[in-house]
């Protein structure tokens, strides 16, 4: 049996479109032989599709959608589509709907599979809207024993997670058991660094353990915040790799298992996973193309200060959009150093993208001057700071709204975390590129940038960070070496520490606790900022969800 492997990027909500998508691919998938075309879980309305699954019309519209489906397998009577899609069905003490793959050939659709574990943690709330599956039933198809699954149904392997199972089922091994010849799952799993080697040792481990070829498909795309990478990947049923689709592109490939489920290994592919760095970057040039492409913008507009941050966002801006649909702005203050104007101007030009100088000197002392009298007898503070941010916030959201640019903000991780950033001035976006990047890794993405060629000018990696707000600011006055900063932050807010466990790693305890605090009252901002790419395993956002009224 050829299987064809549709590792595609829906739209979320765009059912029409995606269903285009689909036939075109079956037809492809028809013409080179294939028995089956498998697409990834709720393929047909994107995902995630959140709270549009509660509206009545958007699951009417899908219904709709599998029903064309049906009727449009009569024109490829020798390949069926296995896809994911919602299911309702009657249950009145749950949700009434299922998160289901849909096996659909020769005019009816042949079997639909629920999906029996429904992730809550992290990004998921897959019980918000879906009843779990009662059983899972191999089905036949093509001479085999289809064991079919979806997504978190493969990751409650009792001898992968020997410690800590979140669900009382494995449904890979209650399949394997009752008889499939061929494991498939369909998934949407998204992108975090070194995932993808998890993901492999994982989809390799059952088809060994119950010696079952085994057929992982995976979307690739971003949709808001999540970043898909595919890696869609196929085993024979000794763990010999058959197929791998590409990271972060599309793809159909067609795959024989005639040998996957004989006893003879398959033609070997090859798994290498790919450089952390790498993968962060090519995950957030995806992220922001397609940010863009869904939401309906074609051109960006980054603030370029002259530092790390702004250079390495317009960078990757650069490489997703092309570089005539990126306009850098610099706005010099009566603090900035001549350098940050002429480092952004030599990037500018590095990369090919449009850029202007838009002094905002006279604008501030405007401001100064209206403010004075309400001001007087009290020091310049943070508030004169934060001044010339806003402006310059204010001048860029002029530029997108003038022009229909979507304007990119460029703070990190680090920065965002502690709260070394000011809302409505360099907070101010539609689409945080780097609040998931710390900022050592920001560095790491600079010298990534630059491994042939010098794009990012060497002065701007060298230069000591300073958001340039007063005469001779420095980020380390405020904030610990990044290092440090960043290796506390990893323990506190991605391993979940506490302030004493952290301490106990080493870390000077008045510097712990000052970062903590920091964290807890900077939730605040993080509540307004725009929404973020998700690179790491806890990213800021709707994986992580804070109090912000609260003491603790």
């Amino acid at each position: 049996m050829k299987i064809a492997i549709a590792q595609y990027n829906p739209v979320v909500g765009d059912i029409a479109n995606n269903l285009t998508k689909a036939v075109d691919a079956w037809s492809r998938a028809a013409q080179a032989g294939a028995s089956l075309i498998v697409f990834s879980e709720l393929y047909l309305t994107g995902y995630p599709p959140k709270d549009l699954l509660e509206k009545p019309w958007f699951i009417d519209r899908t219904e709709a959608a599998l029903n064309e489906l049906v009727r449009r397998s009569v024109d490829y009577p020798d390949t069926a589509i296995l896809i994911g899609a919602p299911l309702r069905w009657d249950n009145p003490a749950g949700k009434g709907l299922a998160n289901a793959a849909w096996l659909i050939g020769g005019g009816k659709v042949l079997h639909h599979q629920a999906k029996s574990l429904l992730p809550t943690y992290d990004v998921f709330d897959e019980a918000r809207y879906f009843d779990p599956a009662p059983s899972v039933v191999p089905v036949p198809f093509g001479g085999e024993q289809l064991g079919i699954s979806v997504c978190e149904d493969a990751w409650n392997d009792p001898a992968f997670w020997p410690q800590r199972r979140r669900y009382d089922r494995d449904p890979i091994e209650e399949l394997a058991r009752q008889g499939a010849t061929v494991l498939i799952n369909i998934s949407a799993s998204p992108f975090e660094m070194s995932k993808e080697e998890t993901r492999y040792r994982l989809i390799r481990s059952h088809a060994v353990r119950y010696g079952i070829p085994f057929v992982y498909v995976n979307q690739v795309g971003a949709n808001d915040e999540l970043i898909f990478d595919g890696g869609s990947m196929v085993f024979d049923r000794q763990g010999t790799l058959l197929a791998l689709s590409p990271a972060f592109r599309e793809d159909l490939t067609v795959v024989d298992l005639k040998q996957a489920t004989q006893d003879q290994p398959g033609a070997p592919a090859s798994f290498v996973a790919q450089d952390r760095v790498a993968s962060v970057h090519d995950a957030l040039v995806l992220g922001i193309a397609d940010y863009l492409r869904k939401s309906g913008f074609t051109k960006a507009v980054v603030g370029l200060s002259g530092g790390i941050d702004s250079a390495v966002t317009c960078c990757l801006a650069a490489e997703a959009l092309g570089a005539e649909n990126v306009l850098g702005i610099s706005m010099p203050s009566p603090y900035s150093s001549m350098g940050s104007v002429e480092d952004s101007r030599l990037l500018a030009a590095n990369l090919g993208v449009p850029f202007k100088v838009i002094p905002i000197a006279d604008i501030y002392h405007a401001y100064l001057f209206t403010l004075e009298e309400h001001f007087e007898g009290r020091k310049a503070d943070v508030t004169e700071e934060n001044l010339q941010a806003r402006i310059r916030g204010n001048m860029l959201m002029a530029f997108s709204n003038k022009f229909g640019h979507l304007l990119l903000s460029t703070g990190n991780k680090s920065e965002l975390a502690t709260g070394y950033c000011t809302l409505y001035g360099d907070m101010s976006g539609g689409l945080s590129v780097l609040s998931d990047v710390p900022k050592t890794l920001v560095y790491e993405l600079a010298e990534h940038i630059n491994r042939e060629r010098e794009i990012i000018p060497r002065i701007i990696i060298e230069k000591a960070p300073s958001a340039e707000l007063r005469p001779g600011q420095k980020d380390q006055d405020t904030l610990p070496p990044y290092p440090v900063l960043d290796a506390i932050l990893q323990l506190y807010i991605e391993e979940g520490q506490s302030a004493e466990a952290i301490i106990e790693r080493g870390f000077e305890a008045e510097m712990v606790r000052w970062v903590i605090k920091t964290v807890n009252r900077s939730e605040y901002k993080r509540r307004q900022a725009a929404p973020g790419l998700k690179v790491t395993s806890k990213a800021f956002g709707v994986g992580r969800r804070m109090p912000v009224a609260a003491k603790y």
